[in-house]
């Protein structure tokens, strides 16, 4: 843990493809902090630079120019392997097609992540089993993916996220594929690992419905924050 609350430092990200012969500035010099315990929503149209912005900050891509610190340890400078070891450590994901494996159980969904870090497997059953009622599929834990709703399938990823008891949560579009009352519930669920797990959520999301959960909202357009509010 950093010693001074900081989870994640952006300082003057910038992010240029080539596609063909045209560059394109997907980040124009992004600088921002995110506190431990925080929940922020990244929004903006289609193209501003959300998606780019959470490849980095969940160490998917690496910035052209500028650093990003997270816990402290600037990883922006970090090979592949080192890269794919903090995500597996430190972040979870959850994204919009929840990204089950089809005819497992919730469970053996949950359990994913710890096979590759080696878990025995007795630990990993049972950790799996704890997650999963902390996002309210107690009960649910035998059921195959095609037995479950989108609904609980999303909790079941939201579990996934985690098991490895990581610092940071990234959701991008997590209610996209749920109907309004659906997604309203996952909100919940990520709203109370919020406040009472602590744990620091970061929503990339177009729907005010879901950004109005967050406690901060920051603004892209054209690869730069235009705007910050807080709740």
């Amino acid at each position: 843990m950093s010693s001074n609350n900081n989870l994640i430092r952006l300082e003057n990200l910038k992010k240029v493809y080539k596609v063909g012969e045209t560059q394109v500035n997907a980040l124009r010099g992004v600088s921002y902090t995110i506190k431990e315990g925080d929940m922020v929503a990244i929004m903006g149209p289609s193209g501003s630079g959300k998606s780019t912005l959470m490849n980095i900050i969940g160490c998917l891509d690496k910035p052209t120019e500028g650093k990003y610190f997270l816990e402290e340890q600037e990883v922006s400078t970090l090979d592949k392997n080192k890269l794919a070891r903090i995500r597996n450590r430190k972040i979870g994901f959850v994204f919009q097609t929840f990204n089950l494996l089809a005819r497992t159980t919730a469970l053996e969904n949950t359990e994913l992540p710890l096979i590759y870090s080696n878990t025995p497997a007795k630990q990993a059953k049972e950790l799996a089993y704890k997650v999963l009622a902390e996002v309210g599929l107690k009960g649910r834990e035998l059921h195959k993916t095609n037995q479950l709703s989108g609904g609980e399938q999303q909790r079941v990823a939201i579990a996934r996220s985690l098991i490895n008891n990581p610092s940071l949560v990234l959701a991008d579009e997590p209610t996209g594929n749920l109907d309004s009352k659906t997604g309203k519930e996952i909100m919940e669920v990520f709203k109370k690992l919020n406040e009472e797990k602590k744990i620091t959520v970061i929503l990339v999301t177009h729907d005010p419905d879901v950004s109005a959960f967050a406690r901060k909202r920051i603004y892209l357009k054209d690869g730069q924050i235009i705007k910050e509010e807080q709740a």
